[in-house]
């Protein structure tokens, strides 16, 4: 892992990966259950998401992130109807992500992008969306979880299994690799 952008892709990768467990875990109707009005359901999550990759990370160099055809405020009342679409809606905003971060190098992350006219480097851009992003995953595992109780299987490392874990850590030598090389 020599360099910055292969390092986001991995950890990208690895947030929706999470958000794709927790979610397969779930019966279609617990995509959609909110615990009380004010809080969001996991489709209403997923809708604001995509909306965000897909306004964020379309034409990623030359337009501001915050496109004139999204509409933020419609993302919180979600008209997904199924777990099919949710999917749908899911992998194309992680597609648009992954496609754009897949066509830069190097080069460009010192390249002053625009998020509502204030301007970011792209590396400063791909951070923010970097602590967006798995602060809604977070929210969809919790979601889950919560929906599972005792039939959660979980997505980190079990409980009273840390000894375990970190003695399977340190019987590999010593190398440089990301921490999501052996998920």
């Amino acid at each position: 892992m020599d360099n910055y952008l292969e390092s986001v892709k991995k950890q990208f990768l690895y947030y929706k990966q999470l958000g794709e467990k927790a979610m397969e875990q779930l019966q279609e109707q617990d995509l959609f259950w909110q615990c009380n009005e004010e809080s969001n359901s996991i489709s209403t999550i997923v809708n604001h998401l995509s909306g965000n990759m897909l306004s964020r990370f379309t034409d990623f160099l030359t337009s501001d992130g915050e496109k004139p055809w999204r509409n933020r405020d419609n993302e919180f009342e979600s008209k997904i109807t199924s777990k099919e679409e949710l999917i749908k809606l899911w992998n194309k905003g992680w597609d648009c992500l992954l496609n754009a971060i897949n066509q830069l190098d190097d080069d460009d992350l010192n390249a002053i992008i625009y998020i509502r006219n204030d301007g970011h480097t792209v590396t400063e851009a791909i951070n923010r969306q970097l602590a967006h992003y798995p602060y809604h995953i977070g929210q969809i595992v919790f979601i889950a979880k919560m929906r599972k109780n005792e039939e959660w299987k979980t997505l980190s490392i079990a409980r009273n299994k840390s000894a375990d874990y970190n003695a399977r850590k340190f019987s590999n030598e010593k190398e440089k690799r990301h921490f999501t090389d052996d998920l």
